[in-house]
């Protein structure tokens, strides 16, 4: 058995009828801003996850589209899950910024992907790859999320 805690919940919703919901539903409850978006964890494994946002009336902005600042927590949502599913137990890691380009409208349901290469955790910068597609697999946002890692004390 994997001896990380997030994979572990992720593998013991999955047993569950309506597993990824219920897991992404409990997640997102752990940190409540998350919640605003409805956010579904479709895939989550080292170095990896997938974050699934419906388009609904509650995340559209004027012109109706998924507005950007719904999927960038999409994608912070993918990036924290993705750290916490991946790090080593020596070290810990807090986000220092993110920087994000809007490439094309956003007007389907949108799949916010954070993924790292498995050599990547080591103390220091991390910049982490975040991308938002639409349904028919364009980048509807590019950007990298750096995260501080450190030894933890």
């Amino acid at each position: 058995m994997n001896k990380n805690y997030v994979l572990n919940m992720y593998n013991k919703f999955m047993k569950l009828p309506f597993g990824q919901k219920l897991f992404s539903w409990y997640s997102a409850r752990r940190a409540p801003y998350f919640s605003t978006v409805s956010p579904l964890i479709t895939d989550i494994r080292p170095n990896y996850c997938e974050v699934s946002l419906k388009k609904r009336k509650a995340i559209q902005n004027h012109i109706g589209t998924v507005h950007v600042i719904a999927i960038c927590n999409g994608l912070e949502m993918a990036m924290g899950f993705m750290c916490e599913a991946s790090i080593p137990k020596h070290l810990r890691w807090i986000p220092k910024g993110m920087e994000v380009k809007y490439p094309a409208k956003a007007d389907t349901d949108i799949r916010c992907v954070a993924e790292v290469p498995e050599d990547a955790w080591k103390p220091g910068d991390l910049p982490i790859s975040v991308k938002a597609y639409d349904t028919n697999g364009t980048v509807v946002v590019d950007g990298i999320i750096t995260v501080w890692v450190s030894e933890k004390r």
